[in-house]
C-alpha cells in the first residue's frame, strides 16, 4: 500500500518574505531529490492579512532565483481548514508559532512547529528580513535550505 502524500504549509507573518522562500526552496529540494511522489501540497501562508494577493518581496524572489530556485506564489492568510489539510504547518518564529497554536482547532491533524527545529545547525528562529538589507535574505535562504534537508531527513527521505 502506497503512503499518503505529505502536505506541508510554511508560515510567516505576511507571507511575502520567509514563508514563500521556504515553500520554494523545499519544493525545489523535493524535486531535485525526485521525491515529488511523496508530497502532495507544498504551500505557504501568513498569520496576518497585510499582503494577501501580493507576490513575494522582490528581494526574497531575487535571492531564490540567484540560487536557481523558482518562486511562484501569491500571499494568503492561514485558515482554520489548513490545520486539517496539511500534515505539517511549519513557521518561522515564536510569534508565528504562538499565533498558530492559538488558532489551531482542537483535534486537527497538523503538526505545528518551528521550521528551524529541522536546521541541523540548531538555528531555530528564521528572522524576518523585511526591514533589513539583502544579507538577511541570503541568511534566510541558507537557513531554509538546511531546514528543508533536515525535514526530509526527519521523514526518512534524505
Amino acid at each position: 500500500m502506497k503512503n499518503e502524500p505529505i502536505n506541508v504549509l510554511f508560515v510567516c507573518l505576511g507571507n511575502i518574505c520567509r514563508s514563500p522562500m521556504a515553500e520554494a526552496v523545499f519544493a525545489h529540494t523535493v524535486k531535485q531529490k525526485n521525491l515529488d511522489d511523496r508530497f502532495g501540497i507544498i504551500d505557504s501562508a501568513g498569520t496576518a492579512s497585510y499582503h494577501v494577493g501580493n507576490t513575494p518581496d522582490s528581494r526574497s524572489a531575487r535571492t531564490c532565483k540567484q540560487h536557481g530556485v523558482p518562486v511562484n506564489s501569491r500571499a494568503r492568510q492561514v485558515t482554520k481548514g489548513d490545520f486539517n489539510k496539511f500534515d505539517y504547518v511549519l513557521c518561522m518564529d515564536s510569534s508565528n508559532l504562538a499565533d498558530l497554536q492559538e488558532m489551531q482547532p482542537a483535534g486537527s491533524k497538523a503538526t505545528v512547529k518551528l521550521f528551524g527545529e529541522y536546521d541541523p545547525e540548531g538555528e531555530t528562529i528564521i528572522r524576518d528580513p523585511y526591514y533589513g538589507g539583502n544579507d538577511g535574505f541570503e541568511r534566510n535562504f541558507k537557513q531554509v535550505t538546511r531546514a528543508s534537508e533536515g525535514l526530509l531527513k526527519s521523514l526518512g527521505l534524505n
